[in-house]
């Protein structure tokens, strides 16, 4: 089974309230017959495209095979959330790697949330960014983890974003009966993810970049230069960037033993009007501190999109509604009667330790991917290390590559049902209370 068809259309965006919310362009073209590049990207997502564009703006010839369309995977339907620093919080990751390199990779994550925000600005992409990330804790003992790190963060990295609150205050942010507190970044921000690939992808083609959709790469071959397989076609290039996370398939074993893929939902709710403010009293996003994260938002025409449960199988549940209903009833039970217009699922990718698995698994090959639900800056920004590495410019690639990335557990089948195993066990600790 095929996870790029196994949910999908080929070639067909998703059901979802962002497709539609956005103007739509015609599909490219597939690639035919044979073509030579400076650089070939495989995945047309905030990597693929934050990569090819970077490149062709330095003046080099890319070309960009998307097996769907750019914009059709995760880059097109998550949360929105542009988060600070990386997905891993900087007290875990001084522990893991130390506080100096923790210190710089909190700095290629500022880089990150800077680099999609002039990127908007630059080419003007109209994706409802706005200001804003808040972080709810479900019991006393999380504001107060939460609070510590906000301090952490003043003190020792000079961060002055991050807002505390009195319970009163945070109850007038989000009056839900499930939170007791949480921190908000005000530098952190969100968006219409969907609306901010599109604006990207045109930006590529403005550049230069030859785009092709519906064109699927099943073989790559490491020569020099190298051979990129397609159903209708051939590209021969001196580099190629590997751009597909959850959906990379067995383009590579070595990226395939530490990123894997999982699957995430949200729905869209009816407008809410004036009962709007009873979700959210400030236009600010929201993660919570479950393993299996809760996160909404509402859209800018007073929707509340919730996203919420996880599947680790090929294939989609069949009532995603029903999924995900039951976590934002239990957040906002008010909303029971309230109706879901749209319902969609998306495959993301994640590692063991929740950082980026950044390498190079072929000599003229690099890639990128399992951002771990922190992809908007993440992949955006890995895109441009990539580009800046096939430049010569390697002390950001090689910094990211340097995060500890270890192989899943077990080999070809058996890696799934670890994985879920591994996985119901720590979201069966969040229903109990552990």
């Amino acid at each position: 089974m095929d996870l790029l068809y196994s949910n999908d259309k080929r070639g067909e965006f998703p059901d979802s309230w962002y497709a539609a919310t956005a103007d739509l362009p015609e599909a490219a073209a597939p690639l035919r017959g044979e073509t030579r590049a400076d650089v070939c990207v495989v995945g047309g997502g905030y990597t693929g495209l934050s990569a090819a564009l970077h490149l062709a703006e330095a003046g080099m010839d890319v070309v960009l095979l998307e097996a769907h369309r750019a914009g059709f995977g995760a880059s097109g339907r998550n949360g929105g959330q542009l988060g600070s620093g990386q997905r891993v919080d900087q007290m875990s990751l001084e522990a893991l790697v130390g506080r100096d390199n923790a210190r710089h990779c909190w700095d290629l994550g500022e880089e990150a949330k800077a680099l999609v925000k002039n990127l908007i600005a630059r080419h003007r992409i109209d994706c409802h960014l706005r200001p804003g990330v808040a972080e709810a804790a479900s019991s006393a003992k999380g504001v107060r983890e939460l609070e510590h790190y906000a301090a952490h963060m003043a003190t020792r990295y000079d961060y002055p974003h991050i807002e505390t609150f009195a319970p009163e205050e945070w109850r007038a942010l989000c009056p839900s009966p499930a939170y007791r507190g949480g921190i908000l970044d005000r530098d952190a921000a969100h968006l219409h993810p969907l609306r901010f690939a599109l604006g990207l992808a045109e930006a590529c083609r403005k550049a230069g970049v030859r785009v092709f959709e519906t064109s699927r790469v099943h073989h790559i071959e490491d020569s020099a230069p190298v051979i990129v397989q397609t159903d209708g076609g051939r590209v021969t290039a001196d580099h190629v960037i590997l751009a597909a996370n959850g959906y990379l398939g067995g383009l590579s074993g070595d990226v395939a033993q530490r990123v894997m893929p999982i699957n995430n939902f949200i729905v869209a709710t009816e407008p809410l009007g004036d009962a709007a403010a009873l979700v959210l009293g400030r236009d600010v996003a929201v993660a919570d501190d479950r393993f299996v994260v809760n996160y909404f938002r509402l859209s800018h025409d007073k929707r509340l999109l919730f996203g919420g449960g996880e599947s680790y199988g090929y294939r989609f549940p069949e009532d995603i509604r029903a999924l995900v209903s039951k976590p934002m009833l239990q957040v906002f039970p008010h909303l029971r009667d309230v109706r879901l217009d749209y319902a969609w699922g998306g495959t993301l990718a994640i590692t063991m330790k929740r950082l980026p698995y950044i390498a190079r698994p072929g000599r003229r090959i690099l890639s990128a991917s399992g951002y771990s639900g922190h992809g908007v800056g993440t992949a955006t920004h890995a895109g441009k290390l990539m580009a800046l590495a096939i430049r010569g410019e390697t002390a950001g690639f090689d910094a990211m590559a340097a995060l500890p990335t270890p192989r899943f557990p077990g080999r070809g089948a058996l890696r799934t049902p670890l994985l879920v195993l591994a996985m119901s066990w720590y979201a069966l600790r969040d229903r109990i209370g552990l």
